[in-house]
């Protein structure tokens, strides 16, 4: 997208744009402290109506075609593209996220891209067998309505990745995403709405009572949720009550392992990126990096000269790739954690100081950190912003158990130019994906999801799809 002469709207002219509430809860830039718009503050009873309001509006789209509902799916994602440039620009406002990097109109842009790979995928009966004995297939069927929970570190492009699914397999989707970051989707979903049957897709922006309700439901089919462990797991125990399915993405640290036979310098802004895309604020982040003693010298210096390179600042400033911490929270977690890491004798490559208190936003710089323990709250403890703690180890098979040391496994990435070694290493590591000299590569045409305490079951691509419908044999 060209940023050439770029208008940026009012946050009047945002509010008016997407029919965005006059008043509520105040949301404000982490950047600059600026009021961005108000949240509205719906009840247990708005959330009862959405569900009776979703399911009637489920019936008549389950009765369409899978191609009836691609082509719906299509034009929803003209309209996206049509109204991106101001998407990005709330975006920024309200996340913190700079407009350009891997940040809000790559964002933006990946929920209309994703919505058309969703629907472009085919979708027909798996014949199970077909013999003397009789015929048997596997069908899909839509489940009714899906309760989808939002993060605050990709609000767009995360709800987009719960509600694609449903759309294509004939769901009806009630959302409630963050506290911190609604209005974005409130925008994204009124849009969507501008072509989608009323009240197939809706946005219940509630606090912890509406959370709570939510996910307890007994007509509400299945929670879709990405975000922490914790609120992962009182999820797990609220939605058993009436049974319903649970898809849970939760928490990663994502290790990376780099082998001795790379080139530190051809690698370093690959590793970079992997660690600090969304100014580290991302599940399936490069959080703790395992590097050889042969070359961890040259590693170290080679990342500290690309992040010393990269600007930080307001999201709205077109020079900037990198933001601050969406919220104090997350601040005050880095922060607590690059402390305990200094008094853990670690050394502070770059970084490592936040601004002055008369500064406005929660920022903090881009950090690395060497010769820090394996056993430091800093590598134990999922950061989840932008300091990467670097680990030095002299064997492999160390650096794989150091990686598989943890109970969470959403992702992590090995690191060699000699393909055989890298997918030696890739297979004995404990993680949903493992990356081969890239780390974070999501795509829809690849399921996605975490071993052991980053979650259970898997979202895109077929298998997905599946997770979001009732399997219905059929045998004659």
């Amino acid at each position: 997208m060209t940023t050439e002469n770029v208008t940026y709207a009012t946050v009047e002219e945002l509010r008016a744009a997407f029919d965005l509430p006059s008043e509520g809860r105040e949301i404000k830039d982490p950047a600059t402290g600026e009021l961005v718009g108000y949240a509205p503050e719906p009840t247990v009873e708005d959330l009862d109506r959405a569900v009776v309001k979703a399911r009637e509006a489920q019936k008549s789209w389950a009765a369409k075609s899978f191609e009836e509902r691609t082509n719906v799916m299509m034009a929803v994602a003209d309209a996206l593209d049509e109204n991106a440039e101001q998407l990005a620009q709330l975006l920024s406002r309200e996340q913190g996220k700079p407009l350009n990097g891997p940040n809000a109109r790559f964002e933006v842009g990946a929920c209309s891209a994703w919505l058309r790979a969703t629907a472009a995928i085919e979708v027909k009966p798996e014949v199970l067998f077909d013999d003397e004995s009789g015929k048997a297939e596997l069908h899909w069927r839509p489940l009714g309505v899906v309760g989808a929970v939002g993060p605050w570190n990709w609000p767009m492009m995360i709800t987009m990745w719960q509600i694609a699914p449903n759309l294509k397999m004939g769901n009806a989707t009630v959302i409630k995403p963050s506290e911190y970051t609604p209005l974005s989707v409130l925008a994204m979903v009124s849009v969507m709405n501008r072509v989608l049957p009323e009240g197939l897709v809706q946005v219940i922006a509630g606090g912890r009572d509406v959370g709570e309700a939510f996910t307890a439901h007994k007509d509400i089919d299945k929670i879709m949720f990405t975000g922490s462990i914790e609120t992962g797991k009182a999820i797990a125990k609220a939605s058993a009550e009436t049974l319903k399915r649970v898809t849970l993405e939760l928490g990663g640290n994502d290790a990376g392992i780099v082998l001795d036979d790379v080139d530190p310098a051809a690698i370093a802004e690959d590793l970079f990126w992997g660690a600090f895309i969304n100014t580290g604020q991302t599940c399936a982040a490069l959080k703790r990096l395992y590097v050889p003693d042969s070359i961890y010298d040259e590693v170290v210096e080679e990342l500290r000269k690309v992040a010393e390179a990269m600007p930080m600042g307001v999201g709205l400033g077109e020079e900037n790739v990198l933001g601050p911490l969406q919220n104090q929270m997350q601040l005050d977690v880095v922060k607590r954690l690059v402390q305990a890491a200094k008094d853990g004798g670690a050394r502070i490559v770059t970084g490592g100081e936040e601004r002055p208190a008369d500064e406005a936003g929660f920022f903090y710089p881009a950090t690395l950190v060497a010769d820090i323990d394996n056993d430091n709250p800093l590598v134990a403890e999922e950061q989840f912003g932008p300091a990467l703690p670097i680990i030095r180890y002299t064997d492999v098979e160390e650096a794989i158990e150091m990686a598989n040391g943890l109970e969470v496994g959403l992702g992590s990435s090995v690191w060699s130019s000699n393909r055989e070694r890298a997918l030696e290493v890739a297979n004995r590591l404990e993680a949903g994906t493992t990356w081969i000299n890239k780390h974070g590569a999501i795509d829809p045409r690849m399921p996605f999801g975490g071993a052991k305490q980053s979650g259970y079951g898997v979202e895109f691509a077929l298998e997905g799809l599946k997770e979001v419908a009732q399997p219905h044999v059929i045998n004659y």
